[in-house]
Parts: structure tokens; C-alpha cells; sequence
């Protein structure tokens, strides 16, 4: 059975492969197609689609690179991503809010390393910087950074101590509703989808809740199949998705050794997303 990944991360955001070497490791994986879909950029793309191009000619098979993005946005209170399948990533008017969000996220940075600074951290935007050349740099960054840097003993232990929300160095993001993620990426073409639903920790009733407003704003899809999901999980977003006639999707949200129990295409091990799941998205 042919083997896609549509929720995959490299090092343009939080994940630590390259573009490129995602696309090798795809093929080594053996998936006929993979979604980079990193936190809201798309900067990485074009990189991944040109090397794809090249290991065709290498490859008995050729590999699809599909376009993509997970925009973050809130939704009572609560931090919500929203897939973007096969959007255009050179859609000019795309670009310029996706450079909006940047430069929200860039001061958001500056002023989070200023407050670990002032624990007694030996941190600066320039050290980052260098530490992670060209990332889109998020919290994960700055939680492998004090992890390399002996100041905690893992990446979870520096979420739970000083950058996870309510810590003494966290700062919110500035509030992005669901809708305008949804319309953003309806902009450049792309399909929504709802990424990993069950990590919402959302009843029964509030989790139709939210896909009921999602669908009023353009949602087309639900991710049914994910690393973590158990099998009543996946059944339940598949009965979700035929309640509210949306497509589903899967992926492996593989982050590379930010998450190195999560195995590109693989999940945990028994992850499968079928090739022809494309139709919807292609």
C-alpha cells in the first residue's frame, strides 16, 4: 500500500531536519507523498519541492512534495492549529500575513529572552540565532537551547519549569481567531483542516461545538489519523467527519529529535495514512 505523511515539520519552524533531508528521508521511508506543513510559514517549500525534483532522477519512484502549513489560532481562550493542504506558497498576499506573524512571533522572542536573561540565563537573540541558522524560531528552540545548554535536563522539564504557559518566562501569543486562519489559507488556495482534535482535551459535545463554527467558516477537513490517536480516537473523527461532511486526513507530526519517538510516515510505529486520501487535497 502506498504511504503518504500530511503533517510534517523541518527545522523552518520546530522540527530539526532541513527541507532537503526530509525529502531523503521520505524516500528512505518509502512514502509516495508528504505535506510540510510548518508553524506558520512556508519558507521551506520551495526547498523541499526542488529537492524533490532532484532525487527523481535518482529514485525508482517519484515523490510528491505537497505544499502546506499549521497556522495557530485561539479559540476560547484555547491555542487551535489549522492545517493548510496544498496551498499556494507564492501566493503574494499569503506572504504578507504569514510576515505579519513573524514579526509578532520575532518580539514576542525578544522580549521572552530578555525574562530569561534577567533568571540568570546566558541567553540573546544573537546566540539563538546562531544555535538555529535560519529557523523560524519558536518555544521548541528556545527549550533545546537550555536543554544543549545543561541549564535543564530535557525539553519537557524546560516547558514545565520556565517557558510552558504560566511559567515565569512564558509570553501569549497575540490572539489570532480561527476564522482568520481559515480564511488566510482559503486565500492561497489551500484546504483547512483541524489538526490532532484530541489534543484539545475538549468534550464530546464541545469538540462538535468547535467543528460546527470551523465548518461555518470554510473548514474542509478533520486530521482522523495521528501518531497518538488510540482506535476509539480515530473512529471518533471519522464519525465526526461524516457528521459534518468533511474530508479526513492523517499525519505523523513528525518533529525530527525534538520528537524523536515520532518516526516520519510511522508515527509510533503503526501509523498508516493511504495514498489515496490525496483526492481530496489534490
Amino acid at each position: 500500500m502506498k504511504k503518504i505523511d500530511l503533517h510534517v515539520h523541518s527545522n523552518h519552524s520546530d522540527g530539526t531536519l532541513s527541507p532537503s533531508d526530509l525529502v531523503k528521508l521520505a524516500y528512505q521511508s518509502g512514502l509516495s507523498a508528504f505535506a510540510l506543513t510548518d508553524h506558520d510559514t512556508v519558507s521551506g517549500v520551495s526547498e523541499a519541492v526542488e529537492m524533490a525534483k532532484e532525487m527523481e532522477e535518482i529514485q525508482p519512484y517519484s515523490m510528491t512534495v505537497i505544499p502546506g502549513i499549521e497556522m495557530s489560532a485561539v479559540y476560547q481562550d484555547q491555542e487551535i492549529h489549522i492545517l493548510g493542504l496544498n496551498v499556494d506558497h507564492k501566493n503574494v498576499r499569503f506572504s504578507e500575513i504569514l510576515e505579519c506573524y513573524q514579526k509578532e512571533r520575532d518580539e514576542r522572542n525578544c522580549r521572552m529572552v530578555k525574562l530569561l536573561a534577567a533568571h540568570g540565563f546566558d541567553i540573546s537573540m544573537e546566540q539563538l540565532e546562531q544555535t538555529f541558522p535560519g529557523a523560524i524560531l519558536t518555544r521548541a528552540h528556545f527549550a533545546r537551547y537550555l536543554k544543549d545548554h545543561g541549564y535543564v535536563e530535557s525539553i519537557q522539564e524546560a516547558f514545565a519549569k520556565y517557558i510552558g504557559a504560566g511559567c515565569p518566562c512564558y509570553l501569549p501569543k497575540k490572539e489570532r481567531s480561527v476564522q482568520e486562519a481559515i480564511t488566510s489559507i482559503q486565500l492561497a488556495g489551500g484546504h483547512p483542516v483541524l489538526a490532532h482534535p484530541s489534543q484539545y482535551n475538549l468534550s464530546q459535545s464541545e469538540l462538535e461545538k468547535l467543528v460546527r463554527l470551523l465548518v461555518s467558516y470554510g473548514l474542509e477537513g478533520i486530521e482522523a489519523i495521528y501518531s497518538t490517536y488510540s482506535h476509539n480516537e480515530t473512529c471518533n473523527m471519522r464519525k465526526i467527519a461524516k457528521k459534518f461532511n468533511l474530508f479526513i486526513t492523517g499525519g505523523s507530526d513528525f518533529h525530527g529529535d525534538n520528537k524523536p519517538h515520532i518516526h516520519l510516515g510511522k508515527g509510533l510505529g503503526n501509523l498508516q495514512v493511504p495514498y489515496d486520501l490525496l483526492k481530496n487535497i489534490l
